[in-house]
């Protein structure tokens, strides 16, 4: 019997296909409103976060469809504008970017997940993974779900 260890980084990196486009964000919902503002970005004032706070800068004054919409682009690794941008960002910046987002959620000035919402049995098993990881597995785990996520970029650029 042959046993491998999969990293938290490369579960993530798969785990998130198997739930459709919109189960994807509110699974992002659900982890950061369950595990708190524990997850968050580099430090404020990292150039990573300020990267991914110029991205969602983009989508903050779209009307809220358009912003469901460019996140579901980002998702399904649509081949739009914002979507190439956020391709090319690193892990990390990907990672904030998703933190902005949720912060928007919060705060209405993105638009939040419908309060009728329910995440099916398969995200609600995945939530229940996540939850039960080390701290650093689950970055790890949210690190490699966020890479998978947006269209390539132009010219392979990672920023």
């Amino acid at each position: 019997m042959t046993v491998t260890n999969v990293s938290a980084y490369d579960r993530g990196k798969t785990a998130l296909k198997s739930l459709s486009v919109d189960d994807q964000l509110g699974l992002l919902w659900f982890v950061y409103t369950k595990l708190g503002k524990s997850i968050t970005p580099a430090a404020p004032g990292a150039s990573g976060s300020e990267i991914a706070q110029g991205l969602f800068n983009q989508v903050k004054p779209l009307p809220h469809q358009e912003q469901l919409q460019v996140q579901r682009d980002i998702a399904s690794r649509a081949n739009t504008q914002i979507s190439r941008e956020y391709g090319s960002l690193s892990p990390e910046t990907k990672l904030a970017f998703w933190y902005f987002l949720a912060q928007g959620m919060e705060n209405g000035t993105i638009i939040p997940v419908p309060s009728e919402y329910q995440l099916p049995q398969a995200g609600k098993d995945l939530l229940a993974k996540i939850e039960g990881m080390s701290f650093q597995e689950q970055i790890d785990f949210l690190r490699g779900a966020v890479l998978e996520m947006g269209a390539e970029a132009a010219g392979g650029s990672s920023i």
